[in-house]
């Protein structure tokens, strides 16, 4: 089965802006050597960007530092870059149709933050017949407190993991991802 892999949201603004990741260790290093992996294995890379549509919020304002894809990502090859404005990286872009014309059957999630636009993909992406592989240490979250309540990082990163793995997802550590794809390539 032909995989592409997702490198969700690797902005500046997670690393230098309001939304700084702190969880799990090494998520950045992960996502790096995974898209590494990728290139040396053939699998195409989708590079996805989020800005906010309409009003500014102050985060992922288009054409800010903050809103810029992470340096060492922007300086790795992709197949495709897509932009969003919307959680979900189907919604409004191109990449349902490119997957399709490309033969892809299984999309691999890297990227920010693990609760919001990696599940929301992930879920899009079960909802129109893709399968998804959930990257557990190439995917990153950060402690959360609102309204609602608060939550810290890594509570709130294994609670996802496990609910994509009950029905949507095959949840595994870029190892053995890694050791998957240099196998069958």
């Amino acid at each position: 089965m032909k995989r592409a892999l997702l490198v969700i949201d690797v902005q500046n603004e997670y690393f230098t802006g309001a939304l700084p990741i702190t969880h799990p260790a090494k998520h950045f290093d992960n996502i790096l050597s995974t898209m590494d992996t990728a290139r040396q294995a053939g699998i195409p890379t989708v590079v996805v960007q989020h800005h906010f549509a309409g009003e500014s919020v102050g985060m992922f304002e288009r054409g800010s530092h903050q809103w810029q894809i992470h340096p060492e990502v922007a300086q790795r090859p992709c197949d495709l870059h897509i932009e969003k404005s919307l959680p979900g990286s189907f919604t409004g872009t191109p990449l349902e149709d490119w997957l399709r014309r490309n033969g892809i059957e299984i999309v691999t999630i890297a990227g920010y933050m693990t609760h919001m636009c990696c599940d929301t993909t992930a879920r899009q992406a079960v909802h129109r017949g893709f399968k998804s592989e959930f990257l557990s240490d190439a995917t990153g979250t950060l402690d959360l407190a609102n309204s609602a309540g608060q939550v810290k990082a890594e509570e709130l990163h294994r609670s996802i993991l496990v609910a994509q793995q009950m029905l949507l997802s095959e949840v595994l550590d870029s190892a053995t991802w890694k050791d998957r794809v240099q196998t069958s390539s």
